[in-house]
């Protein structure tokens, strides 16, 4: 899987939310705020090809967390990104 083209993570103070670039009129009901983890993920991730294996490897690198810990949230993340409609 792989996310969108022409989204972006934007960081605006404390606030990581992703929206469409280019876009004049914004519509506010359609963007994504990202906690820092999940940010994080998105920055890594970027507009390359992942897999489930790809976060939980993510995750186990950057925090202190059981592989099992990390299964759960790898597929929570990806699970909130198709739900979102932002991965292809």
């Amino acid at each position: 899987m792989k996310i969108k083209e022409g989204l972006f993570l934007h960081k605006i103070g404390d606030e990581c939310i992703v929206m469409q670039d280019g876009s004049s009129n914004v519509d506010f009901n359609h963007i994504l705020n990202l906690n820092p983890t999940a940010a994080m993920l998105w920055d890594n991730v970027g507009n390359r090809e992942f897999d489930t294996e790809k976060i939980v490897q993510l995750l186990t690198e950057h925090y202190d967390v059981s592989q099992k810990q990390a299964q759960q949230d790898a597929e929570s993340f990806i699970a909130g990104l198709k739900e979102a409609g932002v991965i292809q």
